[in-house]
């Protein structure tokens, strides 16, 4: 048995924290994992875009952040060159890249958030404003666990 394998953490949707970071976003972050919870320095959140949503233009100094497109769609801007995204697209931006994720969807656009090392994004994020996931949000989040492919690999 391997000395340093622990039990894996699991979370659910609906025990995500969400926030705005401000109080005029157009887009909240759903905290899956933080470094606290990973022991590691790193965060890993769903952005939820509101149509017309973006997030300002923002860098980090050493973290790589890498988006993956749950569901809609929109355009990532890096350094000034724009790329459209839909789900199922990754984006990986490399440290000191100036970027934005915008919605340009005619609904939410959904997108798998983790970067590494966390530079103190988690705590950026829970210092927002709290907000609940509504149901469109849980339906997005649960879409795997209804699958009927997932239940049937399950049994």
């Amino acid at each position: 048995m391997n000395p340093h394998c622990m039990i894996p953490i699991v979370k659910c949707p609906k025990d995500y924290q969400a926030f705005r970071i401000n109080p005029h976003d157009t887009n909240r972050l759903a905290i899956v994992f933080d470094s606290v919870m990973a022991n590691a320095s790193l965060t890993v959140c769903v952005e939820i875009f509101d149509v017309g949503g973006k997030t300002p233009p923002n860098r980090h100094q050493n973290a790589v952040e890498m988006f993956f497109v749950l569901k809609g769609e929109g355009q990532a801007t890096c350094d000034g060159k724009v790329v459209p995204i839909a789900a199922g697209d990754s984006v990986l931006v490399l440290p000191t890249g100036t970027h934005a994720i915008e919605n340009t969807g005619t609904s939410r656009l959904y997108a798998l958030c983790i970067m590494v090392p966390n530079e103190d994004f988690t705590e950026l994020i829970q210092r927002g404003i709290p907000v609940k996931l509504d149901d469109e949000d849980l339906a997005v989040l649960q879409r795997l666990e209804s699958s009927p492919l997932i239940s049937k690999l399950q049994k």
